[in-house]
């Protein structure tokens, strides 16, 4: 047995929110037009979404993940540490430091409902056209 999920990320208190969602395959038009439906705690709506597969032979009681794909960010701006410095804000000072303790070379920053910045990994996407505004 094999299902296609989509799971999607809106910002939270301390953690993401996730709703997984059923998908016939990993196919992002649906999955922007289904993330229009996702509403969480305090209104918030999802920043991005990713696609996970799970498996399962006739003879295992619980299917396991065999595959994911990377993030697919709803709109967002991806910057540089240079930039993010450049700004000159002291409410940057937390995301600078992580920038530089992890190595990281980039992060995107997601308005869709509330302000959501993390990495950008190498096997992410931001999608065009798609709602950032806040």
């Amino acid at each position: 047995m094999k299902k296609h999920f989509v799971i999607f990320y809106s910002p939270g208190s301390f953690v993401a929110e996730q709703t997984s969602k059923d998908i016939e395959s990993w196919d992002i038009d649906k999955a922007v037009k289904m993330a229009e439906d996702i509403k969480e705690r305090y209104g918030a709506t999802p920043y991005g979404f990713c696609f996970a597969t799970r498996e399962r032979a006739d003879d295992e009681l619980d299917s396991r993940e065999t595959e994911r794909s990377g993030m697919h960010y709803l709109g967002g701006d991806v910057l540089t540490l240079e930039e993010i410095e450049s700004r000159n804000d002291p409410k940057d000072n937390t995301l600078i430091s992580n920038m530089k303790c992890n190595k990281w070379d980039r992060v995107v920053e997601n308005c869709n409902s509330w302000r959501w910045t993390q990495q950008l990994r190498d096997n992410d996407v931001v999608l065009e056209g798609a709602n950032n505004a806040m």
